[in-house]
């Protein structure tokens, strides 16, 4: 187990905290997936998830807007609280959290429905709107922080489908900040896009980190030394290691990320 105040040399004001995870458990009917995972994730920070294919890193991400509600033999234990409050007490709405916690997928997953209805779903469903003129006020906000408002301003009515890669994964990003979250889960949001359409995203990254806590799983270290303060590797279901990015990819304390880093494993 390793220890969040040794690895980075401070330690993370509790002020700091947006998200904290106490002993996690997940198991898959009798697999055991995320083992004792206990981590604190700051606010307004990009935290990347690094580690072999299989590690667990996305399985944790899950955990923090209870997606893993939805399969049938998962099981979590143990606590996440969002800003001291406990996610998985029972009186939490999980629709409500995950409007709080937006989250964007490996592969652009746009709504079979108009750019315009794409953004406008989730402020519609959450009542954030009182009349028209609003809701395209929340649209074209969402746009913007997408990154992606000049190029579709004259086309909303367009499918959302029609668009680019990059442009589609740009809008599942406008459509996850649309409901106003906290927290933003990016789960390998460029895996599928080519080289301008990531550095796209990257930046729209840290632009986003402005007014978001960032949590992103990336396959790539490269990218995660980019666009992250804090990494954690994780290695058979446990962080191995956490701490500042730089210090983890130029000084790791623990040889198992030494040799992910350095290729040996991976």
């Amino acid at each position: 187990m390793y220890d969040t105040t040794t690895t980075t040399g401070k330690d993370i004001s509790v002020t700091d905290v947006k998200i904290s995870a106490r002993d996690v458990q997940v198991y898959y009917a009798d697999n055991h997936a995320i083992k004792d995972v206990t981590v604190d994730i700051e606010d307004k920070t990009v935290t990347a998830f690094i580690g072999p294919s299989g590690c667990g890193k996305s399985t944790f991400l899950r955990c923090l807007n209870r997606m893993n509600d939805t399969i049938d033999i998962c099981r979590v234990e143990g606590k996440v609280e969002i800003d001291g409050e406990d996610i998985y007490d029972k009186r939490i709405d999980p629709v409500q959290l995950r409007a709080k916690v937006g989250m964007v997928f490996q592969k652009p997953n746009p709504f079979p429905k108009s750019i315009y209805d794409n953004v406008a779903y989730g402020p519609r469903i959450h009542g954030m709107a009182k009349n028209k003129a609003d809701l395209d006020e929340i649209v074209e906000k969402a746009l913007r922080r997408g990154a992606i408002w000049d190029e579709v301003k004259d086309r909303l009515d367009a499918p959302g489908t029609g668009l680019s890669g990059g442009q589609q994964q740009r809008l599942c990003i406008a459509r996850a900040v649309a409901t106003e979250p906290e927290v933003l889960l990016m789960d390998e949001p460029c895996s599928a896009l080519d080289p301008i359409a990531t550095e796209l995203v990257e930046n729209l990254i840290a632009d986003l980190q402005q007014n978001y806590s960032v949590v992103i799983v990336t396959h790539s270290m490269q990218q995660a030394s980019r666009v992250s303060q804090r990494t954690a590797y994780f290695h058979l279901g446990e962080i191995v290691e956490y701490g500042d990015t730089a210090q983890i990819f130029t000084n790791p304390q623990d040889q198992r990320t030494e040799n992910y880093i350095t290729g040996r494993i991976g």
